[in-house]
Parts: structure tokens; sequence; C-alpha cells
């Protein structure tokens, strides 16, 4: 059944699209970086983060992976400046952080972290949520404009699997979802 909007010059409409990519379930991460102080003496950095489903593997030799990030969104700032980051892969039972830290207009993200369980990672300095299905340092290694989108390319530096047992959490149809394995 079509759906009605304003069609591209390549005859798709901006609904047409979001309702056929909605139909591809994706895996939900947590995407994490360390935005330092803006002065040595001043106040400590803050720690960022947003909730992401286009994220993949790319490569294995050498290990790299992607992740798509609204344009000129805090996120896609911030590691336009800042090249490590972090990944934690979301277990079914941390649909809230989802939901969380996909919040549009916050004003902060120290409150989004203050009562999350999360180490600091070694390498990157941001934190990666204990109870994850995985977890993942990066540092980028390339930038690519793609509509109103950046897509990030980043070189896995470490990788961890806290919780190896727990099932993943989904996004399908605009509904975050638990799979029954």
């Amino acid at each position: 059944m079509p759906i009605a909007s304003t069609l591209h010059p390549e005859g798709v409409s901006n609904d047409e699209f979001r309702a056929a990519m909605s139909r591809l379930a994706a895996g939900v991460c947590l995407i994490t970086a360390h935005e330092n102080a803006l002065t040595p003496d001043g106040p400590g950095g803050e720690d960022v983060g947003m909730t992401a489903t286009a994220f993949m593997s790319v490569s294995l030799d050498p290990p790299l992976v992607l992740v798509s990030l609204r344009e000129g969104s805090r996120m896609d700032d911030l590691l336009a400046e800042q090249p490590l980051w972090a990944v934690s892969v979301l277990a079914d039972h941390q649909v809230q952080v989802a939901g969380r830290f996909s919040m549009k207009n916050r004003i902060s993200d120290r409150l989004l972290f203050a009562d999350l369980p999360y180490v600091r990672g070694e390498v990157s300095g941001a934190p990666l949520l204990t109870g994850a299905l995985a977890t993942l340092e990066c540092r980028t290694e390339n930038r690519v404009e793609a509509g109103d989108h950046t897509l990030v390319v980043g070189r896995v530096l470490t990788s961890a699997i806290p919780s190896p047992d727990s099932p993943p959490l989904a996004y399908f149809r605009g509904r975050y979802r638990h799979l029954a394995l």
C-alpha cells in the first residue's frame, strides 16, 4: 500500500523509504565518547552517548566497524574532533538505556550516565556498559558524508564480551524488540 508524501527526483518518498527500512531488523548499540575539558584548569570533560541501530562490521583485517551519525548531531560534532570512541552492544534487558540515549534535544548527557553501571575504557576513556553483550573501543579511520548522515569508520582497538549469554536487543518497525531464542 503506497504511502503519500513528497517524492524525491528518484521517485521514492521519505515515508515510503522509512516504511521499507523499518522492516529491516537491527541490533541496538550505545555509542559513547568522552569530551575533554575545554580548558586545562576548567571543569572536567563530559561523557556523551547516543543510541544507534545503523552500526555494522566492515572488515576483519584490519578490524573495522561503521556507525552512521546524523549530520550536525552532538556525537557527529564530537567525533569530528575526538578520534576515540566506544560501542556497547545492548542486551534485551537494557531497553531503558536505548530509550534514554535516543531522546532528541536533551540538554546534558551527565544525568543520563548518572545511575548506569559502566567501566571506563582503558584506551578511549569512554563509558562501556556493564552487562552489554559486547564492547568495543575504536579510533576513527575515516569519515564519509552521506546525505544527511556521516559514516564513521573506526578501527577496533579493544573488544570484550561482558555478558555473552544475554539475548540481544533488536529494533524493528520503529520499536525495540526482544528476540525469542
